[in-house]
């Protein structure tokens, strides 16, 4: 591996937050974003009985449109609204960016890797 082989990255973890007020969460998620490569992507958890075993209290058919519509901003769909249709970069902000929801973002990190969906699968089995 050369040292020209690496691109830095930028994450954020998808959280369920099933009660705002107090705070707590489960991780549900990871978005990279590598600008170098033009990358970005996400993993979540998509399954209705994983979700609700983790977050009982949650509108599951509700946080699953959530996940959906980050999948769909992700992946720059043209159905996903003005968003979807930012550079990659802007995309990856507003998935980022601090919101009081059932879904928020934990603090973005950054690192440097060769393969950015290896390290997005790697930051998911470690986050998730």
């Amino acid at each position: 591996m050369t040292e020209s082989a690496r691109t830095t990255y930028h994450f954020t973890v998808l959280r369920v937050v099933p009660h705002v007020h107090t705070a707590a969460f489960v991780n549900v998620g990871v978005v990279l974003h590598a600008r170098s490569p033009g990358f970005l992507g996400i993993r979540a958890l998509t399954d209705p009985d994983t979700l609700r075993r983790l977050a009982p209290d949650v509108d599951v058919p509700l946080l699953l449109r959530y996940i959906d519509a980050c999948y769909a901003i992700c992946s720059g769909d043209e159905n996903a609204g003005p968003i979807a249709l930012l550079p990659p970069s802007e995309r990856f902000h507003w998935l980022s960016a601090p919101r009081s929801d059932v879904l928020q973002t934990a603090p973005v990190h950054e690192g440097v890797c060769t393969n950015p969906e290896a390290e997005l699968d790697s930051l998911f089995r470690a986050y998730v």
